[in-house]
């Protein structure tokens, strides 16, 4: 299983050389932040006597690099697409050992820039992402509009804007349980704004298999859970626009994310936490702030692990479904890819990623059942 990569600059292809030069390049794709990416190369002088990368206006503030995965059997995956915003010179005695990290994020930084103020009040907040996102020519995901906020009644609680377009959105989505990201689809320039629900019946877009002990198709894997993290949401609000003695309830036990497995986090902990949820909203929102702060903390389940493009036979995207076998009943089953490390190198492509889990598998009567992949 082979793969390669091809990288634009500002559109256009890039030198071969830099191909050959490459050290490393590190594409760090996110679900709760924005992606990021690293190029290492030699630095060395010119015929000129300037120094290479530096001098010569490759890597100027802004220009756009945008990277394209590869995989023999497999469609083309636009794993970056952003812009180069600081570099790392290192200057050594030693002219071989000199490098230059070129430091990128995603497009998403272009809804960073500048601070904005503005009143968003009659629209709800799928719309106000929808716009925003068109606003930077950047093609609304249809899922936006799913599970929806109630329009924000300017008569009783206006939406109003005090930051960047990106930290209002991220807020928006966090409050809404929902991911908020800017990605390329298959081909760079085709950027897609997202302010999602986590979509966990999607099918499996990769197996991961423990059963066979020469055959794993990963490293590692590393498996934990905790159970520091509510249970229920006990919310109150009074109506803003009229007189109440008591508040009208907005309570929630429930994330509003089918689990993956069978034994969601209260299940699992046998034990209920509950948490007083302070919030100013209107009534109609108060439930939905309920349950995005029980989505948000329903992820009780982590799964760290490392594999390369070419074992794995694909390479793995946020916002996908990966499917363990192999790891017992507990940890057996989809996962939700959280975040992936790509590693490129001249040997080939290293994967690192964190995969998340709402929920457990079923307990088989507190047997172990035999060793794991051939382990004892």
């Amino acid at each position: 299983m082979s793969s390669k990569i091809e990288i634009a600059l500002n559109g256009r292809p890039a030198p071969e050389s830099l191909y050959t030069a490459m050290q490393l390049l590190e594409v760090q794709e996110n679900a709760d932040r924005p992606d990021a990416a690293l190029l290492r190369l030699p630095v060395n002088r010119s015929s000129s006597g300037d120094l290479q990368y530096v001098g010569d206006g490759t890597f100027e503030p802004n220009t756009n690099v945008t990277v394209l995965l590869l995989v023999e059997g497999q469609s083309s995956q636009c794993i970056f697409d952003g812009y180069v915003l600081s570099w790392h010179l290192q200057l050594d005695r030693a002219s071989g050992s000199s490098t230059i990290d070129v430091l990128m994020q995603d497009a998403s930084w272009l809804m960073n820039r500048a601070d904005k103020v503005k009143d968003w009040s009659g629209m709800t907040d799928a719309q106000v992402a929808n716009e925003i996102f068109s606003s930077y020519a950047f093609a609304p995901a249809p899922d936006n509009i799913e599970n929806d906020s109630p329009q924000h009644d300017p008569e009783e609680h206006s939406l109003f804007q005090r930051a960047s377009d990106l930290q209002f959105l991220r807020g928006l989505a966090r409050r809404n349980g929902k991911l908020c990201r800017v990605a390329c689809t298959d081909l760079p320039g085709q950027r897609t704004g997202y302010f999602v629900t986590p979509d966990l019946g999607a099918e499996a877009a990769a197996s991961i298999n423990l059963s066979n002990p020469t055959g794993w198709s990963v490293d590692s894997l590393r498996f934990d859970w905790d159970v520091m993290r509510p249970t229920e949401v006990l919310a109150s609000q009074a109506p803003l626009n009229e007189s109440a003695d008591e508040g009208v309830s907005g309570n929630s036990s429930s994330s509003g994310l089918a689990p993956l497995a069978a034994r969601d986090y209260a299940t699992y902990a046998e034990q209920e936490a509950p948490l007083l949820l302070t919030a100013a909203a209107d009534v109609p929102e108060l439930s939905l702030r309920s349950t995005a702060t029980l989505s948000e903390s329903s992820w009780f389940v982590r799964c760290r692990g490392e594999t390369t493009v070419e074992r794995l036979g694909r390479t793995l995207r946020v916002a996908a479904v990966v499917g363990i076998e192999g790891a017992g009943s507990l940890h057996s089953g989809n996962w939700f890819v959280w975040s992936v490390r790509h590693q490129i190198t001249s040997t080939g492509v290293k994967l690192q990623f964190t995969l998340l889990r709402n929920s457990v598998g079923a307990n088989v009567n507190g047997s172990l059942g035999g060793g794991l992949g051939g382990i004892p």
